[in-house]
């Protein structure tokens, strides 16, 4: 693959904003999920129901943005004089982190038998959204070598215990992927769509037959007595190409947008994809339905589509227009997701551990729930700030 000389060398600050604001939401509807009497509009909608809500739009939203930033990951790996046996084991290293988190959040949630646990769920919960720090931490050059060893192997070590630690409902020792939970699908798609960008060189032809194929897979394991559907492995990779989807829709974007200078220009070929993300996503609804839990094509190219029209406003705004002030309140969750993405959890299971509750119980429940939601995901936003001033920031 070689060096594009082009708008992949520079910081695309619309990107970033996308991702902070993707990032302010996700914690919002998290927090949300656990308020009653809250109106549907503002939850996921059910497995069997034809529609989306922007609940639904936040996990693809995210796919969307790492598609988006995989040319300029690669493109700054190849300047850093990179070799390929560099950039295919950190591009391994990444997914299998994403991987594992994933699985050990799922097993924290459920799954469990907590009378033949040595420890209690909760504290082997809190344990397990902890351990993620010291390992992929990004320590200052500065940082003593052997102290963060210490926090990287004994943080692995505590990992492998508490694999043995846990004990299914089913009475066996271990865990298993119930699901891989919503990092570990971003890892799955993530190394499905990297190893193809690679194979290919980042080829713009390349990546839309693998869009195409991605459609394709995601519409036969969904059909009724297909090939793809009666064969396991052919299903399990299938479902995750319906997650790849939306990271090849991002690449495709953003080759379309930096692959060449547009300024002022439209852009007629991102307007020409939107058309085809709505055309397709539209056309296959009678057939499959717009459903996030089953990962439906119409969900997945709607949302392509609607995350392609947000970007482009975004572009336009902040690289054209140079309005980027407003986008600040956003940019330290930009700058960490991961680290964001696990706090809530370890705060969660924390004041259950200890028997705390931050708020009274009035704040669960309609309106007040609202707000509160909108008040911790806030507060997330000024912690992130404080902790990516102190270098503590997550770097898979």
């Amino acid at each position: 693959m070689k060096i594009k000389e082009n708008l992949f060398n520079q910081r695309i600050i619309s990107i970033d904003a996308l991702r902070g604001i993707t990032i302010f939401v996700m914690i919002f509807v998290n927090e949300l999920a656990s308020i009653q009497h809250v109106p549907q509009w503002m939850r996921h909608m059910p497995a069997d129901a034809d529609a989306m809500t922007f609940v639904d739009l936040v996990f693809p939203a995210f796919l969307f943005i790492v598609g988006m930033s995989v040319p300029f990951a690669f493109n700054a790996r190849l300047i850093k004089g990179d070799s390929t046996k560099t950039i295919w084991t950190h591009t391994l290293k990444r997914a299998l982190a994403l991987i594992i988190i994933g699985v050990f959040m799922v097993n924290a949630e459920y799954g469990y038998d907590a009378a033949k646990m040595i420890i209690s769920p909760v504290l082997w919960a809190l344990l397990a959204y902890i351990m993620p720090i010291p390992i992929w931490n990004k320590y200052p050059k500065d940082f003593p070598v052997w102290l963060k060893n210490v926090f990287q192997y004994g943080a692995i070590t505590v990992l492998v215990i508490l694999y043995f630690l846990y004990i299914q409902d089913t009475g066996e020792r271990g865990m298993t992927p119930k699901w891989w939970g919503i990092l570990g699908l971003i890892g799955w798609a993530y190394l499905f769509t990297v190893i193809y960008y690679w194979l290919v060189s980042g080829k713009l032809w390349a990546m839309i037959g693998f869009l195409v194929f991605c459609i394709v897979m995601n519409s036969l394991n969904l059909t009724e007595n297909s090939f793809v559907q009666n064969t396991s492995w052919l299903s399990f990779v299938a479902g995750h190409l319906t997650h790849a989807a939306l990271v090849s829709a991002g690449i495709i974007i953003s080759l379309l947008f930096f692959d060449r200078k547009i300024e002022n220009k439209i852009n007629w070929a991102v307007i020409g994809f939107i058309v085809f993300f709505f055309t397709v996503g539209f056309f296959l609804r009678p057939f499959f339905g717009i459903s996030k839990i089953q990962g439906t094509p119409s969900w997945t190219m709607l949302s392509a589509g609607i995350c392609t029209i947000l970007f482009y406003f975004l572009y336009w705004l902040m690289e054209v227009k140079k309005q980027t002030k407003w986008s600040e309140f956003f940019m330290p969750a930009a700058a960490n997701p991961l680290l964001i993405y696990i706090l809530p959890g370890i705060i969660y299971y924390f004041c259950k551990l200890i028997n705390v509750h931050i708020i009274p119980g009035y704040f669960r429940v309609g309106v007040p729930g609202i707000i509160w939601s909108l008040v911790f995901s806030t507060i997330m936003l000024f912690v992130m700030k404080i902790l990516n001033r102190y270098k503590i920031q997550l770097h898979l």
